[in-house]
């Protein structure tokens, strides 16, 4: 496991600041970590592993040191892919991180829950809310009309224009879902 370079680094704050925008200081910033015995707690950082992004606290990186690198499986919280393009593609584990920061949400009606979670785009019909000012081609987080985060997607149409869409357009483009743990057990 090692740090990311600086490459990979703007890939992946790139990426993440789609969905969390200015709040991306709080994941980066010294938001302090809870644990082990360290009386003085360190903050958050990446690590890479196997073309794998983790989001690991410091003080877990300095035990893992002890791990020989082929023996090391996983380290904090796997939030993304380095695809061979060059581009991160974000995992569902990466949601609770995302949730918590999230600049734009979108929540969707009871009835529509379940076609998100099988995989599908998120239609306008499908909408419970959106939150304002969002424009095509920014990350949302996709929530349950219960604050329940569901997944993540990438917006099709700005807020403006989900107002004059047809009940069948696209709005969010699917990302990952809650409901990918159990589509794809095998891989994750």
């Amino acid at each position: 496991m090692r740090p990311l370079d600086e490459s990979e680094t703007t890939i992946v704050f790139g990426k993440l600041f789609k969905f969390v925008g200015n709040n991306l200081k709080n994941i980066v910033g010294q938001n302090p970590s809870h644990e082990g015995p360290d009386s003085n707690p360190g903050g958050y950082c990446f690590r890479l592993q196997k073309n794998k992004v983790y989001y690991v606290s410091e003080a877990l990186v300095k035990r893992a040191t002890t791990i020989a690198r082929p023996n090391l499986v996983s380290l904090g919280t796997c939030i993304g892919k380095l695809t061979h393009g060059g581009s991160v593609h974000l995992i569902v584990q990466s949601l609770n991180l995302l949730a918590s920061n999230a600049k734009h949400k979108v929540w969707l009606k009871p009835t529509s829950e379940m076609s998100f979670l099988y995989g599908n785009h998120v239609l306008k019909s499908a909408l419970g809310r959106i939150t304002e000012n969002i424009a095509p081609g920014d990350g949302v987080v996709v929530f349950s009309m219960s604050d329940v985060p569901l997944g993540l997607g990438i917006v099709a149409k700005s807020t403006q224009d989900c107002r004059k869409l047809d009940p069948n357009g696209i709005v969010v483009l699917h990302q990952a879902d809650i409901g990918g743990y159990l589509r794809m057990e095998d891989e994750l």
